[in-house]
């Protein structure tokens, strides 16, 4: 047998999208047999430390979501409840969208509002018809609290690659579910005859519902010491039974009941809830701003420190491991139910932490650290959109008549099938299921090589666009249509030139072939990033930095497997055997 000796310099590529984040394990193994039995015991308590750390920042992460939902509601609830309450913005099913849209981002908790218009349907004041598009709105506007999670890695550039897109998966998934079920629904009512006969063919009696607050077990303790809000103020405002001048903050836990001179029986508060802001005589908008500060420093904080915490834990054996249970599939012919599972196990977290948002941020970090791939990250995320409507369907199981039961039960049920047909159609067959992960995955890479582009696609996407739509549905549908007809061709049309570009170019006019006669404001990114927001060097001393640890790694990598691929021939063990040391 002749002895050959493998070159140093071939380099072997690495996947970007599923590559771990150093991923080298080194000598940890050898050094764990070589060393001490003192050293073995410092070694087991430092890991116990970490891992008591990450716990309690998983908590303090949890607990600043909840905080910060609470902020958005004191600043922006009592307009929410009041947007409700406008016949002529629910009349139009796009201005329905993106109030529904909006409404979820100002108060961040898509619980909070699926739960006012349950409530508001239950009350005949909204039909269930107008309410559809509303569930729609909400359905997108939970996704963008993920998205913001995923800007805390934006430091290192395949982590924010990686995290970004597997955050923008849920907002691509509901974008594109959206643009073919609404349409949809306002030619035929799909969603509005199919739960109209599930509630008309089932016999409903009003039963005591119960919500299982299981997370909330564990975070009251905590958010309650800062802040606590009447969940009531904001749906009561939506139907009207209070004034929008009533305060969210609930400044008293125990009340009197006095009875006056005409023998009336009026509650007089006794003692003050003890927390935070109780006694504090600000605007609730006020008091919103800071919790809304003082939750977001939490909130990064804990981000960074959950990340280096992570990266110091998830590294060699640990890591690899951690990344084949996770992203493996079952074996042979049971080989496609493998995400329908991750789906199932998604679902049933969402509904025992009670929110999608907290179950689909946690899930952000380890995927912008490898540990998860974004291909496993959309089936937990299907799985959180189908638990989340569990919310809806416990508020609705508290109207107080039958009738109420049924109005309410059939919005809530439009919820959960919008997004059961959402998976039926965008799952099952692969192609369909590239889909969404192409387009976050793209939008991954263009916010790793522009990151301001991410703080762009976040405010656009969950406010100013919705605004602008908002705004133009308000006028009425003429002025709609004489908007976006014009612009929606358009976009069509650069669609299907950018599709035969890349595919059939030949059949394009030489003109049309690329778009290098337009201006390049209007083809590339990059002109901003040179000229508004001049971040071209930083980015490639970035990329250098970013690159010089790269080849640290791979070098590491290569001299490893060179050492073992040595050690086999030396042995005089087969050739063939040799290139499984570097899979």
């Amino acid at each position: 047998m002749i002895e050959k000796r493998l070159s140093q310099n071939q380099i072997i590529p690495t996947d970007k999208w599923n590559s771990l984040v150093d991923s080298v394990s080194g000598n940890r193994e050898n050094q764990w047999k070589d060393s001490n039995p003192a050293a073995r015991v410092k070694y087991v308590l430092f890991v116990i430390g970490k891992v008591i750390g990450l716990l309690f920042l998983l908590y303090i992460f949890v607990c600043s979501l909840d905080v910060m939902s609470s902020a958005f509601r004191l600043v922006g609830g009592k307009i929410t409840g009041k947007a409700f309450t406008e016949g002529a913005i629910l009349s139009n099913p796009i201005g329905g969208l993106m109030l529904g849209l909006l409404a979820t981002v100002i108060v961040q908790s898509s619980s909070t509002s699926t739960s006012i218009v349950v409530s508001m349907v239950s009350s005949s004041i909204l039909p269930v018809q107008r309410a559809i598009p509303i569930i729609m709105g909400a359905n997108i506007g939970t996704s963008v609290t993920n998205t913001i999670v995923a800007l805390t890695q934006s430091n290192r550039r395949d982590e924010f690659r990686r995290a970004f897109a597997g955050a923008t998966v849920h907002d691509m998934f509901n974008w594109v579910t959206v643009l073919i079920l609404l349409p949809l629904e306002i030619i035929s009512g799909l969603l509005f005859h199919l739960t109209g006969a599930i509630t008309r063919s089932i016999s409903l009696e009003r039963k005591a519902s119960t919500n299982p607050q299981f997370l909330n077990v564990l975070t009251k303790p905590l958010t309650h010491r800062i802040i606590q809000l009447d969940e009531k103020v904001i749906q009561n405002i939506a139907l009207g039974t209070v004034e929008s001048n009533v305060s969210l903050i609930k400044h008293y836990c125990s009340y009197n009941n006095v009875t006056t001179e005409n023998s009336t029986s009026i509650l007089v508060p006794k003692i003050y809830c003890e927390f935070l802001f109780s006694k504090m005589s600000w605007p609730d908008w006020a008091i919103g701003l800071c919790l809304l500060f003082l939750s977001i420093i939490a909130l990064c904080t804990c981000l960074v420190l959950l990340v280096k915490l992570l990266q110091s834990m998830l590294k060699g054996t640990i890591s690899t491991v951690i990344h084949k249970t996770v992203n493996a599939n079952f074996p042979g012919v049971f080989h496609h139910l493998t995400p329908y599972l991750a789906i199932g196990i998604g679902c049933i977290f969402t509904i025992l932490v009670q929110s999608s948002s907290i179950f689909t941020s946690t899930l952000t970090p380890l995927v912008g650290l490898g540990v998860i791939s974004i291909e496993r990250m959309y089936p937990f995320t299907l799985g959180s959109n189908i638990g989340t409507t569990i919310t809806g369907i416990m508020a609705a199981l508290t109207a107080t008549t039958a009738l109420e039961l049924r109005n309410a039960l059939q919005i809530a049920l439009c919820h959960t099938f919008f997004n059961i047909f959402g998976i039926l159609i965008w799952f099952p067959v692969p192609f369909m299921r590239n889909v969404p992960i192409a387009l976050a995955k793209r939008l991954g890479e263009t916010t790793a090589t522009y990151r301001w582009f991410a703080i762009v696609y976040i405010i656009g996407s969950f406010f100013l666009i919705p605004l602008i739509i908002f705004a133009i549905s308000l006028a009425g549908g003429p002025a709609f249509v004489g908007v976006f007809a014009p612009l929606s061709f358009i976009a069509l049309f650069i669609i299907i030139i950018n599709f035969l570009q890349i595919h059939v170019p030949n059949v394009l006019p030489n003109l049309l072939q690329t778009w290098s006669w337009l201006p390049r404001p209007f083809r590339t990114l990059a002109w901003y990033d040179e000229h508004i927001f001049r971040s071209q060097k930083q980015v490639t001393v970035y990329n250098e930095n970013e690159e010089k640890e790269l080849s640290t790694i791979t070098n590491r990598i290569v001299e490893n497997n060179h050492s073992h691929a040595n050690k086999a021939l030396n042995n005089n063990d087969d050739l063939e055997k040799i290139p499984e040391i570097y899979t």
